[in-house]
């Protein structure tokens, strides 16, 4: 059930982050749900980092923190995928 949990916020992670970030964005939907997977875990280690991954109530910072780690990768994810991608058909 776990995959299932991370399959699901990895989804709704990577379409906040293509929402956030400015522009049409080339990354098929399941490379957008595991970029959104990426962040998902990355926002969660630097909230164990900072000491606010578990707190009363609902975690926003942890929450922010995986937003911002998601908008990232799928950023760079993006212009990887893309160049990528270019490269290809010049070839």
């Amino acid at each position: 059930m776990s995959w299932l949990w991370a399959i699901i916020v990895g989804l709704v992670l990577g379409l906040i982050a293509k929402a956030i970030i400015p522009g049409k964005q080339q990354i098929p939907l399941w490379l957008t749900v595991v970029f959104g997977i990426i962040g998902a875990v990355l926002g969660n280690w630097l909230a164990t980092l900072f000491g606010i991954n578990d707190t009363k109530g609902v975690d926003w910072g942890r929450h922010i923190l995986q937003v911002i780690a998601a908008v990232v990768v799928v950023g760079v994810g993006d212009a990887i995928y893309a160049s990528l991608r270019g490269n290809r058909r010049r070839a």
